[in-house]
């Protein structure tokens, strides 16, 4: 049986001015500004500039009786020249909420394309050429062919109609192998290296003891064995550790030098969204100029609905214009007012992270950080988790001791023997400096840090020490042994 009921029901809804509001408070400075001319370009009630000098341009222009340019250039009737608004036809099949995940086209010399320009200067038949295109094609970004020889022969085959034995590509492949850079073509990363060992000088002992190590002795030489490596080879520390500099000059991925030439152009360099300096003692934050720009909504089009509203006849495509620059008019001061939030919410949230790790930001000591979680700073400013991590996410400072990622202030707490809690930064700090003074011959082992580190009052089980390890990118102790 249908039946029809009338209840109300209380909900929690996120308004459209709330939205836009979390959009930009995780936007970095650098992708605001750009931001900011999107929605200047979209919206021509919003305008770049202070009240200010908006009203000085108005004085100034009805001493001499002109218009301003926003007034010449726009014209009322542009939106009442049909019956059906130009807006009105026009169709968009995404949401404003949808996130463009649209990836950019990178320009410059790809590492193929520089490999087949020395190709050209190689006398190669016609099947020799197809054999090589093919070889080259097969190359990664790094410089190694990781395709199979006998794989290539069924894709030549296929592909190319060409019938050729695993000899002949291996020839061609010998041929790839002499171009620049040194390395390249290389199946494996012993390879790699004798290769580029073959072009230094035949007379040198040190490269000599090199390619007899990485010939008979590459697994001991990766696993740092080299009681094994001098006790075959009869050689004595000096003669080893000049043979591993040699190896050590090597380039493991030839391929990336020529690719961070062609790439160093799409590099961006970091904004800072704060900045903070020390003027006599005292710690004194400010947004950086372009997290702070200056926008107000047209006076023009305030004036120009209000005179046109007047006046305006009951048609049907009139109330629709009316209504078209009304609603501009308050998507530029919804946009005003978001903005304006958004830096009121980044100086209340950084000067509260501040205020919290004061000891650090007056020092520079990583060890005077405290432990800090995002609960601790949304508590102190009232607001929610997600707001704060909003505001952390893809942030940073400019301090006196360089411009760090507000991520970096972040971090759980651990007990020490006294039962003080510290933050698990400091003693990454300890354990990266024990690391660095270690004597080189004879590294700090998991063992010997977790040691360490419970005779400065912190009791911490080996495997917490190996995953703080691997989270500095500092290898083991076998890995770190030096001669």
């Amino acid at each position: 049986m249908l039946k029809q009921t009338l209840s109300q029901k209380l909900l929690q809804k996120l308004s459209p001015q709330q939205i836009q509001l979390m959009k930009l408070l995780q936007v970095p400075t650098m992708e605001l500004d750009q931001r900011i001319k999107e929605e200047i370009e979209e919206n021509p009630a919003l305008e770049e500039g202070s009240d200010e000098d908006e009203s000085f341009e108005n004085e100034d222009y009805e001493e001499r009786g002109e218009s301003t340019e926003a007034e010449r250039e726009f014209d009322i009737n542009d939106y009442l020249d049909d019956d059906m608004p130009q807006y009105k036809t026009s169709v968009n099949n995404t949401s404003r909420d949808d996130e463009d995940r649209s990836m950019p086209i990178s320009g410059g010399v790809s590492f193929q394309e520089v490999l087949l320009s020395q190709l050209g200067l190689r006398k190669l038949t016609p099947k020799e050429k197809t054999i090589a295109e093919t070889i080259i094609g097969n190359i990664d970004e790094d410089g190694y062919l990781r395709r199979e020889i006998e794989a290539m022969v069924d894709d030549l085959a296929f592909t190319q109609n060409i019938q050729c034995a695993e000899e002949e590509i291996e020839d061609v492949l010998f041929l790839i192998q002499d171009f620049e850079p040194a390395g390249v073509g290389a199946r494996d990363l012993r390879e790699c290296l004798l290769l580029q060992l073959e072009r230094r000088h035949h007379g040198n002992i040190a490269v000599h003891t090199a390619k007899k190590i990485l010939e008979k002795c590459f697994e001991e030489f990766t696993k740092k064995h080299y009681d094994k490596i001098m006790a075959k080879f009869e050689i004595e520390d000096d003669d080893l550790k000049d043979a591993i500099d040699e190896i050590v000059k090597l380039n493991p991925k030839p391929g990336g030098s020529i690719k961070e030439v062609t790439d160093s152009k799409n590099i961006q360099q970091i904004i800072p969204d704060f900045i903070l300096t020390e003027d006599e003692g005292e710690l004194q934050l400010t947004l950086n100029s372009r997290n702070a720009p200056q926008l107000r909504v047209s006076k023009s089009y305030e004036e120009m609905l209000r005179s046109y509203a007047e006046g305006a006849k009951t048609s049907k495509s009139d109330k629709e214009a009316v209504q078209f620059v009304k609603q501009k008019l308050d998507s530029a001061k919804w946009f005003i007012d978001a903005i304006y939030q958004r830096q009121q919410t980044l100086l209340l949230t950084m000067q509260t992270i501040i205020d919290y790790q004061r000891d650090y930001f007056v020092s520079g000591d990583e060890t005077q950080l405290k432990p800090m979680i995002l609960k601790d700073i949304a508590d102190i400013v009232g607001m929610d988790i997600s707001t704060i991590s909003r505001v952390a996410n893809s942030k940073y400072i400019q301090t006196p001791f360089g411009i760090l990622s507000l991520k970096f202030f972040f971090s759980e707490a651990l007990s020490t023997s006294s039962g003080e809690e510290v933050s698990t930064r400091e003693v990454k700090k300890i354990l990266s400096d024990a690391i660095s003074a270690e004597t080189k011959k004879r590294p700090l082992t998991d063992q010997k840090l977790t040691e360490i580190l419970k005779e400065k009052g912190y009791n911490i089980a080996r495997r917490t020490v190996a995953k703080y390890r691997e989270q500095l990118n500092i290898p083991v102790a076998r890995l770190r042994k030096e001669l």
